[in-house]
């Protein structure tokens, strides 16, 4: 027997003991905050998982087969060109409009193929801090002086955060990932895998187009025509498959004929037919041979990982913090009360609560502009901007996973610092 894992394990059996115990079930807030748990899990998974991560789980699996390792070693990798490297990684994120949890399937992908730390680390934050339609409702709704500071701040800081990470965490460590990665092979132009991921990164944000506050205009007549749209996308992708992949037509066409049939089904909705969508690709690639197959156990393996840590760390934020408009364990006036003012103070409480918040995309703006008029100051805005939508307890779980606890720690310390400092100074300027 092991005396010091008993130990331990008896210390962790006597506090779970010891806090359900104490629960205060019988209070209202505490049942509240229950329902709000699930509530937002649900929510989550109707709305963020199918349309959003599922999608983005088939890109990281495509990222980790068909990606040549050579082609990320000399743009992301430890002996990349540093301006090269942080230049791609700081804006990469402009072209999806994605949250803190859909990036972390990418960025697992291209981190195990072979990115150096900073890189990496640099392309997890500016994901979903450089979405240009956030910086752009941004700017709308707040004013053009914090957009214009969260759209900077966003690409200054993923390369400051980069560059940090390389310092403490690169080195060997990176050079040694390096020398392990195969350089593969395909036979396939780089023009044609650049049409695959483009096909594959459409369907996932012409799915997941929000509803525009205005029924005109370009975002309009996009959202309007969102599901015509991901299905033309789809259509090409198993063309793709077929003529540059040698997937199995008849396959193709019987996913198809699945994926057309479900609209059949009694009050079907686009999540349904989407969903069946998934579920013949996913049948598909799994029965094929070789690397496309090798997606599909790619694909699957990040799934695995990331959403059991994913929906957990839904259920601890909204069990804590509740939803828009509804309140979790804490009260939302300790929070208006907080952030008041330009302090120090009040840009570490924004950024601190921010890193442990979960924000769907585009989320974030609605519940700022709320608190900015409960006297909210336009720093703490800010700090909150630069550090919520890059950072969540979900998305802190799943990089952990990925990084280890050390390099976890880092990283979250890095934003929240950052932010509040930028918070701070921006507050005392404007």
């Amino acid at each position: 027997m092991d005396l010091r894992k008993e130990i331990k394990a008896i210390s962790i059996a006597a506090v779970v003991f010891i806090l359900f115990y104490n629960l205060p079930a019988e209070t209202e807030r505490f049942r509240g905050a229950a329902v709000e748990a699930f509530a937002l899990a649900k929510w989550y998974a109707r709305e963020h998982v199918l349309l959003c991560l599922i999608p983005a789980f088939f890109i990281a699996g495509a990222i980790a087969v068909f990606i040549n390792s050579a082609a990320i070693m000399k743009y992301l990798g430890a002996g990349a060109n540093r301006v090269v490297a942080y230049g791609v990684a700081s804006v990469s994120g402009g072209i999806l409009a994605v949250c803190s949890c859909t990036i972390l399937p990418l960025f697992a992908g291209i981190y195990r193929m072979g990115a150096g730390i900073g890189p990496a680390t640099a392309f997890l934050y500016s994901g979903p801090a450089i979405n240009i339609l956030a910086v752009s409702l941004t700017a709308s709704v707040l004013g053009a002086e914090i957009g214009i500071a969260r759209a900077v701040g966003a690409v200054v800081f993923s390369i400051v955060i980069g560059l940090f990470m390389e310092l403490f965490h690169g080195g060997s460590e990176d050079k040694g990932r390096a020398a392990q990665m195969p350089d593969v092979e395909d036979g396939r132009s780089a023009w044609q895998n650049i049409v695959y991921f483009a096909l594959l990164i459409l369907i996932l944000v012409s799915a997941t187009l929000a509803k525009p506050d205005e029924t005109g205009g370009l975002s309009g007549l996009l959202y309007a025509n969102k599901w015509a749209l991901t299905i033309i996308f789809a259509v090409s992708l198993c063309a793709v498959l077929y003529g540059w992949f040698g997937v199995t037509l008849w396959k193709l066409a019987a996913g198809a004929g699945f994926t057309a049939s479900s609209y059949l089904i009694p009050g079907a909705s686009e999540q349904v037919v989407f969903s069946a969508g998934v579920i013949a690709l996913s049948v598909v690639i799994a029965t094929e041979k070789g690397e496309v197959r090798e997606w599909f156990e790619q694909s699957w393996g990040f799934a695995r990982q990331i959403l059991p840590l994913l929906l957990a760390g839904v259920l601890i934020a909204g069990f804590l913090l509740g939803r828009v408009g509804n309140e979790g364990m804490i009260p939302s006036e300790w929070v208006s009360i907080s952030l008041g003012g330009e302090s120090l103070r009040a840009n570490f409480i924004a950024s601190f609560a921010g890193a442990f918040m979960y924000f769907a995309t585009l989320t974030e703006i609605p519940i700022i502009q709320g608190l900015m008029d409960n006297g909210m100051g336009k720093g703490p805005a800010l700090s909150l901007l630069l550090a919520g939508p890059a950072l969540s307890l979900p998305n802190m779980l799943v990089i952990r996973s990925v990084l280890g606890t050390k390099k976890t720690a880092t990283f979250v310390l890095l934003v929240v610092v950052m932010a509040t400092f930028s918070g701070y100074i921006f507050g005392k300027i404007f």
